[in-house]
């Protein structure tokens, strides 16, 4: 279907399967119109496209390697072109590849940083420059934020553990990356995280061990994919969030495990 330059558009990284599909998803069911990142899983995109304009209207696939800095600035421009505007951006994509601390390298780290990081952060930036110079002069009257970010972290960073540890460097600097975008780019933007816990299995656990893992939160569950984008489309709709964390895990923040949850 053809885009709408009147209608909501969110872009979302990692869109094409797993979590990023199911935000993607959700938010054309709400009525947004959905640019659908994805880096390699070209099938898994377009059916996310279909899926999205079935629901809700109009969707396009956008492929970028978000370790590579000129795709990643050519990204929205993209999107923009496309739809006519964006309004608010979901970096869920993410890279998780294991390594500890006696095996870290600064190829590992850096190659975590520019994808969990370092995308999400010029993404603002550009979003930022594209709100602005849209609509900017209506903020400098209201004070009301023009758009949003929300940055998909880990209850790993309330629970600290020494699995995956690029990884883990890579969402501790995008959540304070959060909390700094969130000073800078105000009021135009606001930027949102959100935590999940454990929420998809993998190839690393059975599903019978997923089911046992899935369990082991003080509310007895952990996250759904559902719960996740429900909280995602919180994050975006309340006008008065940001520069702050929405932990979305039943509670397994709160409790202490000494092995990332897939080598448990």
């Amino acid at each position: 279907m053809s885009a709408s330059a009147s209608a909501r558009t969110v872009l979302v990284t990692g869109a094409a399967k797993r979590l990023g599909r199911e935000i993607a998803l959700a938010l054309a069911k709400d009525g947004w119109q959905v640019a659908v990142h994805y880096r390699n899983s070209r099938e898994d995109a377009t059916k996310t496209v279909a899926d999205c304009a079935q629901l809700a209207g109009a969707s396009a696939a956008f492929r970028a390697n978000l370790t590579d800095e000129t795709a990643v600035r050519d990204l929205l421009p993209k999107v923009i072109q496309q739809f006519g505007r964006v309004d608010a951006i979901v970096n869920s994509a993410s890279t998780f590849e294991h390594d500890t601390a006696a095996s870290f390298t600064f190829d590992a780290m850096d190659k975590h940083l520019r994808s969990n990081a370092g995308a999400a952060i010029i993404l603002a930036q550009a979003l930022y420059a594209h709100v602005t110079g849209r609509d900017g002069s209506a903020t400098a009257q209201a004070r009301r934020p023009l758009g949003v970010v929300v940055n998909l972290l880990d209850q790993k960073l309330w629970n600290q553990n020494p699995d995956f540890f690029s990884y883990t460097l890579s969402k501790a600097a995008l959540e304070a990356a959060t909390t700094m975008l969130a000073m800078a780019l105000s009021p135009q933007l606001r930027v949102v995280g959100v935590a999940p816990g454990l929420t998809l299995t993998s190839h690393l656990l059975s599903d019978e061990k997923f089911e046992e893992l899935h369990q082991l939160s003080p509310l007895g569950r952990s996250s759904t994919a559902a719960d996740v984008a429900a909280t995602v489309k919180f994050a975006i709709d309340n006008q008065s969030i940001t520069g702050t964390t929405l932990l979305v895990d039943g509670g397994q923040h709160l409790m202490k495990f000494e092995r990332d949850f897939s080598l448990l």
